[in-house]
């Protein structure tokens, strides 16, 4: 893939195509019709948007359930740990 600017393309709606573009400041616009130009088509802006989601860590605290059955898990799994009432509480 080139990475310069004189193969660079973006998305005409009225030519339904990649196509070169001349940018402004605020705007860039199509050297084939004129009109406004966007990085990508809806189908791939779709894409994109669902690819980049699927990338994002699930995060958020866990339930308290899941805590628990953490807790009992890693607490069955070490068999020299005392328990609480060979601790006298």
């Amino acid at each position: 893939m080139r990475n310069t600017f004189q193969y660079d393309q973006e998305y005409c709606p009225c030519c339904a195509s990649y196509v070169k573009y001349l940018a402004s400041i605020e705007n860039s616009y199509c050297i084939e019709c004129g009109s406004e130009v966007r990085m990508f088509s809806d189908a791939d802006w779709s894409a994109f948007k669902d690819k980049m989601q699927a990338r994002k860590p699930k995060g958020g605290r866990q339930r308290k359930d899941a805590l628990r059955t953490a807790a009992a898990a890693a607490r069955d799994a070490c068999p020299t740990a005392p328990s609480l009432s060979a601790l006298g509480t």
